[in-house]
């Protein structure tokens, strides 16, 4: 029989509910038997659904950890406690996913890659964006030099009015900033990974809380209280890498702007170019004509196929349950995570002094 993982859930809100718990659930060799969360009620149910039998419930993830022999923890928590319960979770001998991002600084991110240094145990962030299908192809197309040296790379996650009214979402203490730090950091993980390049040299960044105080604002989610925004509702990053490449940077919740999206990159090298726009989208030159192609990255037009793809989320929990039956480094590794980290840090710190932030440390 092969070997079987128990898995622990600390935090069983939105993302634990949404993304975590559907995609563990499906992974035959996972059995979930813990799971904590502030709100008894909220663990509760998620044991009910998702629970093996005589999976335990919890309400402080210390007490989890002390007594459940977990071989893998998800941390699904607000960012402020990323790295408290995720290095608790290391040195309790359990190897540990993180949501993203990283943590709420630079310094607790830190703490986090240490801590897993110091253990022995294997840590990933869940950057889940870099599982999908486009993103995956296109990787194995920058890794081959189809785009050659890749000198401009745009980060996209602009959001037109989709501010987030619910849990700890615009509390700055919690979260430690708004956008950026929400949805930013994945498009800056798959533009970064995608270059494969995590040498900054400077980032100058731009904060704005120009829409956020307003009242009775029109809001995907419902209006907001201003009094609670205490968030920005856009920033923009300009990021100079020690080779001379270029990364921009775009975030908002809340913008006047039409041309939207999430997750998305643009990139720019010698040989092509490709971006995400509308779908997977390349560029470039052959036979002295300028040729663009969009990728099909669909069944192929197969007649009878019914199946339906695999997601990206289901995608990130087989590949880091893998990692752990296999002994193998996760996609996602803590020391690129960091440098998102380090970088938002330095967008916030920049727009609130007005000077670019230089990286002047040498990295392992």
């Amino acid at each position: 029989m092969s070997r079987r993982l128990k898995a622990a859930i600390i935090g069983c809100g939105g993302i634990a509910n949404g993304k975590h718990l559907p995609s563990l659930s499906k992974q035959p060799q996972v059995d979930l038997i813990a799971f904590c969360d502030i709100v008894e009620e909220r663990a509760s149910k998620a044991a009910e659904e998702y629970g093996a039998e005589g999976a335990k419930v919890y309400t402080d993830y210390r007490k989890l950890l002390q007594e459940v022999d977990a071989d893998i923890v998800h941390v699904c928590t607000p960012n402020d406690s990323h790295a408290e319960i995720t290095v608790a979770s290391l040195e309790a001998g359990s190897h540990v996913m993180c949501e993203k991002p990283m943590a709420k600084t630079a310094d607790q991110a830190r703490q986090m890659l240490e801590a897993a240094k110091r253990t022995g145990k294997k840590l990933t962030i869940a950057y889940q964006n870099r599982f999908r299908s486009d993103s995956l192809y296109l990787k194995e197309l920058c890794e081959s030099g189809e785009l050659g040296d890749i000198y401009l790379g745009k980060a996209l996650a602009i959001r037109r009015r989709a501010v987030p009214t619910w849990g700890v979402f615009l509390d700055e203490e919690k979260q430690g900033g708004g956008p950026l730090i929400d949805i930013g950091t994945h498009a800056l993980d798959l533009t970064l990974w995608l270059m494969d390049n995590y040498e900054p040299k400077s980032v100058t960044g731009s904060v704005f809380h120009k829409l956020g105080g307003r009242k009775d604002a029109a809001n995907a989610f419902g209006p907001w209280d201003p009094e609670q925004f205490k968030v920005e509702d856009s920033a923009f990053g300009f990021i100079t890498m020690k080779n001379g490449a270029t990364i921009i940077l775009e975030s908002s919740w809340a913008l006047n702007v039409l041309e939207v999206g999430e997750a998305q990159t643009i990139l720019c090298g010698t040989e092509g170019g490709a971006d995400m726009k509308n779908g997977l989208r390349l560029n470039g030159e052959k036979n002295s004509r300028l040729f663009e192609t969009k990728v099909d990255l669909g069944t192929g037009g197969v007649a009878f196929f019914e199946g339906q793809e695999e997601s990206e989320a289901y995608r990130e929990a087989e590949a880091w349950v893998q990692a752990v039956l296999e002994d193998k480094e996760p996609l996602v590794k803590p020391e690129q995570a960091l440098v998102v980290t380090e970088i938002l840090e330095a967008i916030y710190q920049s727009a609130k002094t007005g000077e670019t932030v230089y990286f002047d440390h040498e990295r392992n």
